[in-house]
């Protein structure tokens, strides 16, 4: 092209920068087998539709506004990027301009980030609908997720990833290698505040609710088992040892995390289950997510081993003696596995991975790790939990005080009421 200056980029890093981003967005795709397969037969179209106009939303949102709240500004902000990004109207002249005069810590081109970050909140976002299933009005959640982002998920991802000057990753001093504050507790936490506003389903607590479709939930799992090794070793943003530790790291945790659950599982009822078995591999996954980086693959397989059966609790016994309908589970996996994850980083991180001045417990004897790790998560926890309130009763607001839909609607099935389509339809003979 004319005018056009080869770029002097490391070319492994970028194409391998391209391919975890893919990696990523395939997860939210993944997310809508996942959770479409877990959830009831007359609401599988509405559960996936959810899922995937997570796509639609944040894909509008993260150009106008989200990347710029959450990366722009010159870090001035503890809490917020900036407005210098809004539209990434800079985004192509940037991309020119280092093309030309490439910036001495640049491994690949920064518009790249861009479209990773993007992927990582489409997945944090599609968490959330997961607690709410069967219940809430379509346009309602994406109002919410609309509003979520720009005053959620940017600011928190500049407190922790935001560089010098934030919050929770520079003042604090947390570590959150791949979103275990960012994405799992602020989506998991969020979807609880959503099912404590909406009420439990229609029939909760008399029925039972049961996988529909569990092939369909297995097939979810691969996919974002696959799409996490670019989840977590894309989160070095280079193609080198790091990355590679926690792409093993990943690994290790999942399949400790899924032989913990089937252990469970077994003891507790006897029948090791393919669903049980696929929430453990996620389970593990969310564990390892802010360790990816940080830890030695025995620390990984910890990791997994503890935090799968701390979900297995939440799930099947905690959430029925507290009494709130996280529909599938987005709390008790996601909320509980970063928390124990994010803890358990501030024990086995090896201090020369580790981005401050302090290792784990583990090694350095000294406790400051894992208490900024606790004062992070409480952080996280507070800031998600107010304006994920302030939110959704501003979303009740609009929807005339309601945010779930009638007892009707609910009672039919979402699917033919809310979307006039059948997961399953019968064609008297003729299908």
């Amino acid at each position: 092209m004319k005018g056009w200056v080869i770029p002097l980029y490391d070319t492994g890093s970028t194409a391998f920068m391209i391919i975890c981003t893919m990696l990523v967005l395939l997860m939210t795709p993944g997310l809508a087998f996942f959770y479409g397969g877990l959830s009831r037969r007359k609401n599988v179209i509405n559960t996936m539709i959810m899922v995937m106009s997570i796509i639609a939303v944040v894909g509008v949102m993260w150009i106008i506004c989200g990347w710029s709240f959450a990366y722009g500004g010159d870090g001035s902000f503890s809490f917020f990027g900036g407005f210098d990004q809004l539209g990434c109207l800079p985004a192509v002249s940037d991309m020119l301009s280092d093309a030309a005069n490439i910036p001495d810590d640049a491994t690949y081109p920064a518009i790249i980030d861009i479209g990773f970050q993007m992927a990582f909140c489409m997945i944090t976002c599609a968490i959330i609908t997961g607690a709410v299933a069967g219940r809430m009005k379509y346009g309602a959640m994406l109002l919410f997720i609309a509003l979520w982002v720009p005053l959620v998920y940017s600011p928190l991802a500049h407190m922790v990833w935001g560089g010098e000057g934030s919050l929770i990753g520079d003042v604090i001093g947390a570590l959150d290698f791949a979103g275990g504050d960012v994405v799992h507790i602020s989506s998991g936490v969020t979807g609880l505040v959503l099912c404590i506003l909406l009420g439990g389903r229609r029939g909760f607590g008399l029925m039972s609710y049961r996988a529909h479709n569990v092939p369909f939930v297995a097939l979810g799992a691969a996919l974002l088992w696959f799409g996490w090794f670019g989840f977590n070793a894309g989160s070095q943003f280079a193609a080198d040892g790091t990355a590679a530790l926690a792409l093993l790291n990943t690994v290790a945790a999942s399949a400790a995390g899924m032989f913990a659950w089937i252990c469970v599982e077994r003891i507790r009822v006897r029948k090791p289950t393919l669903v049980g078995a696929c929430t453990g591999l996620v389970a593990g996954l969310v564990g390892i997510t802010p360790a990816a980086g940080f830890v030695e693959p025995w620390a990984a397989i910890v990791i997994g081993l503890v935090t799968a059966p701390c979900c297995f609790f939440a799930i099947s016994v905690a959430k029925r003696k507290i009494g709130y309908d996280d529909a599938l589970d987005a709390f008790g996996c996601h909320s509980v596995g970063g928390v124990v994850g994010g803890l358990l980083t501030g024990i086995f991180c090896v201090p020369e991975l580790s981005w401050t001045d302090f290792g784990g417990l583990l090694y350095t004897g000294d406790p400051s790790l894992l208490i900024s790790q606790f004062l992070g998560i409480l952080v996280t926890l507070a800031f998600v939990i107010v304006l994920g309130l302030v939110i959704g009763l501003i979303v009740k607001a609009i929807y005339t005080g309601s945010l779930r839909v009638s007892e009707a609607d609910e009672a039919r099935g979402l699917d033919v009421a809310a979307h006039g389509e059948s997961a399953y339809p019968a064609y008297l003979g003729l299908d």
